[in-house]
């Protein structure tokens, strides 16, 4: 029972009025889990997109833009974002809960 981990995600009512709050909640072999809460942006956010990323919103609203495209993610939506593709944090709905999965192996 001492390898086993258990916790809470938080409520996205936690999340800042500005920006956003990142806590990393596992890990596993070289892949980190984060859950981020994100407020309201004062501006877009540029990524470089260095490490493999697969990221899913719980809660909320954001868009962003890839390879020239902007997308809506709405709750249960996700996306894989492999090594090496930049993105952009355009908006997001206050209260916006995320999970991340990134290999920092």
């Amino acid at each position: 029972m001492d390898d086993i981990a258990r916790g809470r995600l938080r409520h996205p009512g936690a999340a800042p009025e500005l920006g956003e709050s990142i806590e990393a909640i596992a890990g596993v072999g070289g892949a980190v889990v984060e859950q981020i809460l994100s407020g309201r942006l004062v501006g877009p956010v540029d990524y470089p997109g260095d490490v493999d990323e697969w990221v899913v919103v719980l809660a909320g609203r954001a868009q962003l833009e890839v390879a020239g495209t902007r997308l809506t993610l709405d709750p249960g939506d996700w996306m894989l974002l492999p090594a090496g593709t930049p993105h952009r944090l355009v908006d997001t709905e206050p209260g916006t809960s995320w999970l991340t999965v990134t290999d920092r192996a």
